[in-house]
């Protein structure tokens, strides 16, 4: 296996550190502006498919594989989105009964879980030189959809880029599942920064136990007005 995309996932996650460090607004932005678009273009195409099968007898054929990408892509963006703003729900019925120095050693062990998976996810073959069978990862799967060369079901690209490019209709595959690596390898750097917070004291926990709590708190004389 080739370790060039290791190493452009590795330059990705440095630049996106040092963009994070000299801009972090701008950057927290962007990646929610992301996560919008996403969103937004499914929605438009949903709406737009309902207009057009409906209302002109026609559509996009390609509506349903659109939008089926697009939320695979919301959904593995949005694991380390969650991680980064502490949004994922969880239990922590055990952190809050235990002193604090177990809780926050459980939480070090949960953020370092979940890097580990992401690690695992991303590119398992280095867990053969613990004596363990692996096949490979995320990493080796975008690698053969690369190397093959094969299209999409239904996406196709513009015609003008056909012709400008000479490209086959279909849109290649690896570029769909480009996310896949990526998506893994941000999960894997954002469950590390929230170990270092976690350490540090930054952080409480992994995981947004107080959510459903704090809403009842901020809500329970609303019917008294």
């Amino acid at each position: 296996m080739a370790l060039w995309p290791h190493l452009y996932l590795l330059v990705f996650i440095i630049i996106l550190w040092v963009l994070e460090k000299l801009f972090p607004k701008v950057m927290e932005r962007a990646e929610e502006n992301l996560l919008i678009i996403v969103i937004s273009s499914i929605m438009a195409v949903s709406f737009g498919q309902v207009i057009a099968r409906y209302g002109f007898n026609t559509g996009w054929d390609a509506a349903l594989e659109f939008n089926t990408v697009a939320f695979s892509w919301l959904i593995l963006l949005g694991m380390s989105y969650g991680i980064k703003t502490g949004l994922h729900l969880g239990v922590d019925i055990v952190l809050n009964a235990v002193p604090k120095p177990v809780a926050k050693g459980l939480s070090l062990f949960g953020a370092a879980a979940a890097m580990l998976y992401g690690l695992i996810l991303l590119d398992s073959t280095w867990l053969a030189m613990l004596g363990i069978d692996v096949s490979g990862g995320a990493i080796e799967y975008w690698q053969k959809m690369y190397k093959i060369g094969i299209g999409s079901n239904e996406l196709r690209y513009p015609e003008f880029i056909q012709e400008m490019f000479g490209l086959r209709p279909r849109v290649h595959r690896w570029i769909v599942l480009v996310i896949l690596p990526i998506s893994l390898a941000l999960l894997s750097y954002r469950s590390l920064q929230a170990f270092i917070d976690i350490a540090r004291g930054k952080r409480g926990m992994l995981i947004s136990g107080h959510e459903a709590q704090e809403l009842v708190e901020e809500n329970k004389n609303v019917l008294k007005d």
